[in-house]
């Protein structure tokens, strides 16, 4: 019983012999097989599996807690204040501890020439992480400008500006850095370098495991090689790449620094160093894993494809084995990015890494189905409707997961709609949902093709072209009916499997044999000279081509699926370049905690000029009723002058026997700061040296005393600039 079949390739097959087989159930290889032992290779498997677990568990036990995404919570002098007299260093407090080179904190005069001594001192201490720097002796008036730079604990670069003056603010040269660190071109380089290692993990993780699990005859199949190959290709360059721009990256900002090799020391002293270093161990691992899966499995599936008992120890010795290299890879992720910080990272590395996974077993087999449905003649209806419940089962992963992720890295509904992480996780969400939406036609469509093939008397497994042997189907038929409902599930895999192996390697003899008649009836005319005989050739070679393709795409059962998959996976690419921007984005619970913490790096200056506040009160007494007004001028760090009415409800002065005022930051735990206040006239107070330390909310207090005995506290927040 013979099929048509793809034409055999002349580079692989053409001078092939052919091996007599062994006997069928057997475990020993064919005569003069090459396929080497299976319990050496998988004791082989064994240890590379338990070296890289080792090497895993070391990595988790080694990364520490962390905040996600550090924040410049303090800093002295504050942002926009004035000082009297010129401090002795310049002091940063942050969320989390990071990573500051020698010069990553810089204060620059009113003329533009450094202030400070250039080394930046550790002043962490009792949970609090603060750095400084010196500033030099002797400086004159003016505005100071301080500029850092730092890598966050997630591998994030952060970095801000800010001034202060020392007597009175004045004109500087010195303008603050509009771009932020990791920007320009070797942000955009370092950007599409993380996208490309995301997609290359995806395609090699995702398409290795669509063919042990779903399609074993994949593994023959030169598409569904070069596809796996080729993600393993991209994500080894993409590593190398990320490595190379790290030091720019989060220093200079230079391209022309990326081949400067003196930074890739400090580079690899980094967690995010040591995490890429180990990523490139690992995928050294990984070639070893694919050229099995490529070499050793595919060998043994098209010359020993009776052998079930030998396939089925080497399948499970790849899928365990590529399961924990796979792990690994995905938790150099997790180790270095924004599962490593924040709270509970104890659960929240190994949730990442089985988010990852999740993506790279749906989104990964998902650009293999649409390999093979484009690239391969025929695939068995039986390898779609396995890749559909593989497809449900990571779906329900990510779900779980993603939901763990979004309340860890988000927190609150107002972050989820106020910040810009919150904004991102949304739109993942809806264009994850339209994924879920596009797949479910997928799977009407993986329905109609085992149908459409059922009502053309066609065996599901036969996949169009290639016909399955009398005797695999009544193997199949006698798994279905085993009255034992547990072994059910198991009989059927290894009966489909049996189809599979079988359909392939009558396939692959058809073809064999078509050529050699194809050969004979060419030698036998001996007319047609050497060109013309190849021209003819490679005519057949093209019209046998287009017959197929005909016929394939002629099947509306697998058209339709070809469509839906093919939306699957231009969706699947949009979702990839989000998840790619989020892991760049500060999380929305740190955007949060940094806003109300009320000292940014850059707090918002308010619009200098006196501000005017009104507080009605009541002592209680006779008389006691009133409002006060109160003016602080310019309202900003610095010295102010306040004025302070007391008014009676007629709006006549209020002669009241003492007033005193306080003002306090509540978000920086500063004061409440004392002033008292001097009797100008009937109802009138003044104080000339009010001195207000930083910008932020402040609350200011007023008591008021109308008697010897009535007396009340009245409050109200102001904003200083």
């Amino acid at each position: 019983m013979t099929a048509t079949a793809p034409p055999l390739r002349p580079d692989r097959d053409r001078d092939r012999p052919v091996r007599p087989a062994g006997p069928p159930g057997s475990s020993v290889p064919p005569a003069g097989s090459s396929v080497p032992p299976v319990a050496a290779l998988l004791r082989t498997l064994l240890a590379l599996t338990v070296l890289v677990g080792t090497a895993l568990g070391a990595l988790l036990a080694a990364a520490g807690p962390a905040s996600a995404h550090a924040a410049l919570t303090g800093s002295d002098p504050q942002d926009g204040a004035v000082v009297a007299t010129a401090p002795a260093e310049v002091t940063l407090t942050f969320s989390e501890r990071l990573a500051m080179g020698k010069d990553a904190i810089r204060v620059l005069g009113p003329d533009g020439d450094r202030a400070d001594r250039a080394t930046v001192r550790d002043l962490s201490r009792d949970g609090t992480v603060g750095y400084g720097v010196d500033l030099r002796p002797s400086l004159p008036d003016g505005t100071y400008t301080v500029a850092w730079q730092a890598v966050s604990a997630d591998s994030h670069p952060i970095s801000g500006a800010f001034t202060f003056s020392i007597g009175a603010p004045s004109e500087t040269s010195v303008s603050l850095p509009g771009a932020s660190s990791g920007g320009g071109a070797v942000g955009l380089l370092y950007d599409i370098a993380r996208y490309a290692a995301y997609a290359g993990f995806t395609v090699m993780a995702g398409g290795a495991a669509f063919i042990l699990l779903c399609w074993r005859r994949g593994a023959t199949v030169r598409p569904l090689q070069r596809l796996v190959a080729h993600g393993w290709v991209t994500l080894t360059a993409a590593t190398l790449a990320m490595l190379l721009l790290r030091g720019p990256y989060t220093g200079s900002g230079r391209l022309a620094d990326v081949l400067d090799l003196g930074g890739l020391p400090d580079v690899l002293e980094t967690k995010t160093g040591a995490a890429l270093v180990s990523r490139l161990l690992l995928l050294g691992a990984a070639a070893l894993f694919i050229a099995v899966l490529f070499g050793t499995y595919a060998q043994q599936s098209r010359e020993a494809p009776e052998d079930v008992a030998r396939r089925k120890d080497l399948t499970f010795g790849l899928a365990v084995g590529g399961a924990v290299v796979a792990a690994g890879i995905a938790a150099t992720w997790a180790l270095s990015e924004h599962a490593s910080t924040g709270i509970q990272t104890g659960i929240a590395m190994p949730v990442d890494v089985l988010h990852l996974l999740a993506v790279a077993g749906w989104l990964g087999g998902l650009a293999a189905l649409l390999t093979a449905l484009h690239r391969v003649p025929s695939i068995e209806a039986a390898a779609v409707r396995r890749f559909s419940r593989v497809a449900f089962v990571s779906v329900v992963v990510l779900a779980v997961t993603g939901l763990y992720q979004s309340w860890r890295q988000v927190g609150s509904w107002s972050a989820l709609t106020g910040t810009s992480y919150g904004r991102l996780l949304l739109l993942k969400a809806v264009l994850v949902a339209a994924l879920v939406g596009v797949a479910w036609f997928s799977r009407k469509w993986t329905a109609r093709l085992g149908s459409d093939r059922r009502e053309a008397g066609e065996s599901p497994a036969a996949s169009g072209t290639a016909a399955v042997p009398r005797q695999v189907a009544a193997a199949r038929q006698d798994a279905v009916t085993v009255p034992d409902r547990a072994g059910h599930a198991e009989a059927e895999a290894d009966a489909e499997a049996e189809a599979e192996a079988a359909a392939g390697a009558e396939a692959e003899a058809g073809t064999e044999a078509e050529a050699e008649a194809e050969a004979g009836a060419e030698a036998a005319g001996g007319g047609e000279p050497p060109e013309r005989a190849a021209q003819l050739a490679r005519q057949r070679a093209a019209l046998d081509t287009a017959r197929r393709k005909k016929a394939r795409d002629a099947d509306p059962g697998r058209s339709g699926l070809r469509r839906s998959v093919l939306a699957e996976a231009a969706v699947a690419v949009v979702v990839l370049a989000v998840t790619t921007v989020l892991t760049a984005t500060e999380p929305g619970r740190t955007q949060e905690e940094a806003a109300k913490s009320g000292s940014g790096a850059a707090a918002p200056a308010a619009a200098q000029g006196p501000t005017e506040l009104k507080l009605p009160f009541d002592t209680g007494g006779p008389d006691g009723r009133g409002t006060v007004r109160l003016t602080l001028d310019p309202a900003r760090a610095g010295g102010n002058e306040l004025h302070l009415w007391v008014e009676s409800p007629d709006g006549k002065p209020m002669d009241v026997p003492e007033v005193k005022v306080s003002l306090t930051l509540r978000s920086q735990q500063i004061g409440p700061l004392p002033v008292t206040p001097a009797r100008l006239s009937a109802g009138h107070w003044s104080a000339g040296t009010v001195q207000i330390p930083m910008p932020g909310d402040w609350t200011v207090k007023v008591t008021v005393r109308s008697s010897d005995i009535d007396q009340t506290t009245i409050d109200k927040s102001v904003r200083i600039g």
